[in-house]
């Protein structure tokens, strides 16, 4: 009985120490549960502490990127370097790639979403407003560019850019505040279970010494557990080892795909250049062969001319007469080359659509003959617009003859006028807003998509050899492009070509300024006989040959080079016409007449020659007469006659606070 007692006590200590050591074990497990889900409580909001920062530090390198872009660019309007502009380009490109990791940091966050989705938008419309500052350095046209960043400067959406960079991190300040408080709570709480488990080891080291008879019997569990242990070890070893080695392949990979595409960046930067200057050959090529034939014209009419001037007049005459033809050609396409490349000056006007088409119907009638029928279709509530009317005529007639050329000499014209509302880009890159379409139909054959895609093309034409120099839709385009617009088309094979010309709607009226292009009326308006005439010009030919026309038409010309000889004549004689040359050496012809209005009260008329207006200056000519060359003596005297009908005896309000500055 006693040997079967005392095995008895061995079994109820033996089934108490085991009672107490799962009780102790989930006691601590439970524990243990516990701090590993407050160090992960605490670990997350740790984490969300590192987000607020990271958002904070992304926030402070954007508004750092576009305050140095800005002072890039103020600096690149002052000394128009292209390195200067690269930098500025750079640090506006890492600003908009900043915004996008920014997008991606709060991509769980509502409310920072929006802010951030504004601050876009504003990065997008102050990268619009200050890219005609920067446009305008690169192209180096004079102070346009200063003009293009202070008024870029004044609008308010660089202040409201802040305000919302602002916004964004005060949210990320209110959402750190509230994840420290987190962090705190959890941490403090990851604490008190840590002295709970202090306490649990000091009971559980108690237990131990109870549980010491049992810990002999698990010593052999043990040491099969330990070589268990030691087995996965070396399995968990070779595991790891595996790892490395495929996390190592996945670098090396992910190098390669690095390689490739910096050498792919590199062969489409490549691609492009070669794009561009295959652009540039094919239109010197083009310019090249067509001023070519015309100077072949012009040359072979002079000599043949020089070599029978004791011959026939009649022939004389008629090689003289092929020379000023080919020379007028080759005028033409100077124009047209101007008006592709948006340099031809246009001086607008507030212009009724309805009304000029209206007056056209003569000159269409005219050029495409009896056999092409025009219909009009104008909308009676057509907006007002502000373009040089000039060149809308010339566009409408180049637009009326391709048609007349579609249709082969018959079919119906249809020319319309509508007003439309289009959004940003829904006609190539058009801006937002009212624009009245001017467009020309014809039931001609259509386009195929291939010619469709090169129309706007220089010297790109589907006409035989001689029948057209391809600048025509050119032309349009730059025109369009220049006045605020956009051009359009639609074509159908065997149905037909619509050309649309969107041209920006305007409220507010332009002052008028009469163009004399050549030939446009034989005999001038107004002769008067002994007028005084001071002509500046700094090319010796143009200046003599103009001093002479001048005076077959029994005026009193006296030439000069320049402004500052210009006015030292003007200060000792009177004048009753001043003619300028617009683009001249120290002095521009716009300034010449500035000063001469702001010094001298007496009246004067002005007439302006060009052949090229830069950026910036056609706003000084409005008001004033302007010939554009090369002119003839016919063109020269109508425009005298037209400027002195219109002596201006005050000067402009623009001019004097000109004088002033």
């Amino acid at each position: 009985m006693f040997g079967d007692g005392e095995d008895l006590r061995i079994d109820w200590r033996r089934g108490g120490a085991a009672a107490v050591g799962l009780i102790a074990a989930l006691v601590l497990m439970t524990m243990v549960v516990l701090v590993a889900l407050s160090n992960g409580s605490r670990e997350r909001a740790l984490s969300a502490e590192r987000h607020t920062y990271d958002v904070a530090l992304v926030v402070r390198n954007v508004s750092s990127n576009i305050s140095r872009a800005e002072s890039t660019l103020a600096r690149f309007v002052l000394d128009q370097k292209d390195a200067t502009g690269e930098i500025y380009y750079n640090d506006w490109q890492l600003a908009g790639y900043q915004i996008e990791q920014l997008r991606s940091l709060v991509s769980g966050e509502p409310e920072q979403q929006a802010l951030v989705a504004r601050l876009q938008a504003l990065y997008a419309k102050r990268g619009a407003q200050l890219a005609l500052a920067a446009q305008a350095a690169a192209l180096e046209k004079d102070q346009s560019g200063i003009n293009y960043f202070y008024s870029a400067g004044k609008l308010p959406t660089g202040t409201e850019l802040d305000k919302t960079l602002d916004q964004i991190i005060a949210v990320e300040r209110d959402s750190l505040r509230t994840r420290q408080e987190q962090s705190e709570f959890f941490t403090d709480q990851a604490d008190q279970f840590t002295d709970y488990l202090s306490w649990l080891g000091i009971l559980v080291g108690a237990g131990a010494v109870f549980l010491g008879v049992v810990a002999v019997q698990a010593l052999r569990q043990n040491a099969a557990a330990r070589r268990q242990a030691e087995s996965e070890a070396e399995r968990a070893e070779t595991l790891e080892q595996a790892v490395r080695e495929r996390t190592q392949e996945l670098w090396d990979a992910n190098l390669a795909l690095k390689a490739e595409a910096e050498e792919r960046h590199a062969a489409e930067a490549q691609l492009r250049q070669v794009q561009k200057m295959e652009a540039v050959g094919q239109l010197t090529g083009g310019i090249a062969h067509d001023f070519n034939n015309m100077l072949a014209v012009v040359v072979g009419g002079i000599d043949l001319a020089q070599r029978r001037l004791n011959g026939p007049r009649r022939e004389v005459l008629t090689h003289l007469h092929n020379a000023m033809e080919g020379a007028t050609r080759a005028a033409a396409l100077t124009r047209r080359l101007l008006s592709f490349a948006r340099s031809e000056p246009l001086l607008p006007e507030r212009v009724d659509s309805n009304e000029l088409i209206a007056g056209m119907s003569d000159l269409l009638d005219r050029t495409l003959g009896e056999r092409i029928r025009i219909e009009v279709d104008l909308a009676p509530d057509a907006w007002a617009i502000d373009v040089d009317p000039h060149q809308l005529e010339n566009a409408i007639v180049n637009l009326a003859v391709n048609a007349r050329d579609a249709m082969e000499g018959q079919g119906v014209l249809t020319v319309t006028t509508s007003n439309v509302k289009l959004a940003a880009n829904e006609i190539g890159d058009i801006r937002a807003g009212d624009y009245v379409r001017v467009s020309v139909a014809d039931s001609g054959c259509g386009m195929p998509k291939d010619v469709l895609e090169r129309a706007f093309e220089p010297f790109f034409t589907t006409k035989p050899v001689g029948k057209g120099t391809g600048l025509g839709l050119s032309q349009i385009f730059g025109f369009a492009h220049q006045s605020g617009g956009e051009v359009g088309i639609d074509s159908t094979v065997g149905e037909g070509t619509t050309v649309s010309i969107y041209l920006p709607r305007t409220e507010v009226p332009a002052a008028p300024v009469r163009i004399h292009p050549a030939a446009t009326r034989a005999e001038p308006e107004l002769h008067v006989p002994g007028a005084r005439i001071l002509v500046v010009e700094d090319d010796a030919r143009v200046r003599s040959a103009t001093v002479s026309a001048l005076e077959d038409l029994d005026y009193e010309p006296i030439a000069c080079a320049g402004g500052a000889e210009a006015i030292e004549l003007f200060e000792a004689n009177e004048f009753d016409l001043v003619i300028s040359d617009v683009i001249m050496p120290e002095m521009t012809g716009p300034e010449l007449i500035r000063h001469l209005k702001a010094t001298h009260s007496r009246p004067f008329s002005v007439l302006f020659v060009t052949g090229y207006v830069g950026d910036g200056e056609s706003d000084d000519l409005r008001g004033y007469e302007l010939l554009r060359k090369p002119f003839t003596v016919s063109a020269l005297a109508s425009a005298v006659s037209g400027a002195l009908t219109r002596i201006v005896s005050e000067p402009r309000p623009s001019s004097a606070a000109a004088a002033k500055g």
